[in-house]
């Protein structure tokens, strides 16, 4: 196969990489959600116009995590997240055996996020934020979610890993 033609992509990967589209774009609108509570917040602090005890602060923070969290997933699928470059320029089956192994920790930490989280989505579940009252199990949900999705485009870049490994053909 040559380098310029792309395998064919099963319904898996055209899943991954719909649910990767759907994280951006809901990456890209969470930013722009963002700036409306923290200019509002900006505003009540230097102005009598808008009461500085209003919901501003707590939604802002909320949508932060998940902006956070999203980055995250986003990161973890494009292969930008939780690498750093340090080995010297090795070939390809090299460069696949040590991106499995860093790959490893990758799956670790999610790990911890999805049992971690869902226990801490648990403590959550009945309480409510102080002045938006919002269930704070929306918030605390983002970390199981975040460790979900991790495993799922791990999954997706294991198996390019080792097939590259393999030899059998290149992601």
């Amino acid at each position: 196969m040559s380098p310029s033609v792309a395998p064919p992509q099963g319904l898996w990967r055209r899943f991954t990489a719909a649910y990767a589209r759907l994280l951006t774009a809901t990456l890209a609108l969470s930013v722009a959600i963002l700036v409306i509570p923290v200019t509002l917040q900006v505003i009540s602090r230097y102005t009598n116009l808008i009461p500085a005890y209003i919901w501003t602060e707590e939604m802002a923070r909320f949508l932060f995590i998940w902006m956070i969290m999203i980055g995250a997933m986003v990161g973890v699928r494009e292969s930008a997240h939780f690498e750093v470059d340090v080995w010297p320029t090795l070939p390809r089956r090299g460069e696949a055996a040590v991106r499995i192994l860093s790959r490893l920790g990758i799956l670790g930490m999610s790990l911890v996020f999805v049992v971690g989280g869902i226990e801490f989505t648990r403590f959550a579940w009945y309480r409510t934020s102080e002045l938006a009252e919002l269930p704070l199990w929306l918030i605390h949900v983002a970390w199981p979610f975040a460790g979900i999705t991790w495993l799922v485009f791990l999954g997706e870049q294991f198996v390019d890993e080792a097939n590259v490994l393999l030899g059998r053909r290149a992601p």
